[in-house]
């Protein structure tokens, strides 16, 4: 309150869920402060109005740079994949090629969106809410952040946090893998159809889905949870610069890894050919 009052800002004119947790003494000043900062930006400002966005700034001040380096890693590296599969057809199939990059930034937005460690602000659910619906809005974001202080999660919390996030993350790799596949079955030359080799559109989707709740969202939530925030914050936290470039490295090698698994994975339930 402190703060606010030096700041000259009123408590009513704060989120209302933030408002709740300062009153409620369920966040530190260390929070209140980077809110403060992050006020002064007229994006951060903007961003801020939405409570998902507010909760992952407030735990991380490079969370939109995180973004921003995943999206881009995946719009390059899509990109050029469409390019090396297309040739001389590329600007002729660009349609498809849009639609493909438009699921791969939806794709890569959420992986780096759910697992980010955030401030949690949500007010306490109704006392008429069942068992289960207060036990998954207790849990973390994600199951291996610091927790602020004041704030602790049990073992099966961090869990139902795996749990959840990993259920969200099967609805988007199935979703995207089967709206791509359909954009890009649309598009074959009904000519050329004996030549193109037949790709299983549901048991794909349905294998990418799991690929996604399981493998990308364990290594997402390690990445957020321990790489970033346990080992690489306390050693740079005070050389942005150093530590931005250690985020990109780590993310980037994370994609390459997460390729590399999506192949071996493929392969080994059947789903694509080993030449």
């Amino acid at each position: 309150m402190m703060l606010l009052t030096k700041s000259g800002t009123e408590l009513e004119s704060l989120p209302k869920d933030l408002a709740s947790a300062i009153e409620s003494g369920r966040i530190p000043g260390s929070v209140i402060a980077r809110f403060l900062k992050l006020q002064r930006s007229a994006v951060m400002r903007w961003l801020m109005q939405f409570a998902g966005f507010r909760e992952r700034l407030l735990a991380d001040d490079l969370f939109l740079a995180k973004l921003a380096m995943e999206c881009g890693v995946g719009v390059y590296t899509k990109t050029g994949a469409e390019y090396e599969r297309r040739r001389e057809n590329f600007f002729n199939e660009l349609e498809v090629v849009c639609a493909d990059l438009v699921m791969a930034i939806i794709a890569d937005f959420m992986l780096v969106y759910l697992p980010a460690r955030t401030v949690s602000l949500r007010p306490p659910l109704a006392l008429t809410a069942g068992g289960i619906s207060k036990f998954f809005h207790n849990c973390p974001d994600n199951a291996f952040h610091i927790a602020i202080s004041g704030t602790s999660y049990s073992l099966l919390q961090r869990l139902g946090a795996i749990a959840r996030n990993g259920a969200k993350l099967f609805a988007v790799g199935w979703h995207c893998c089967y709206n791509a596949f359909i954009k890009a079955k649309g598009a074959v030359d009904k000519t050329s159809e004996g030549e193109v080799e037949t790709v299983p559109i549901v048991s794909t989707s349905v294998a990418y889905g799991v690929y996604m709740a399981v493998s990308a969202n364990l290594r997402y939530q390690v990445v957020a949870g321990v790489i970033e925030q346990r080992f690489l914050e306390p050693m740079l936290h005070q050389h942005k610069l150093a530590l931005s470039a250690m985020c990109f490295a780590v993310r980037t090698g994370n994609t390459f890894l997460g390729s590399l698994l999506w192949v071996d994975y493929a392969r080994l339930i059947g789903i694509q050919k080993s030449n």
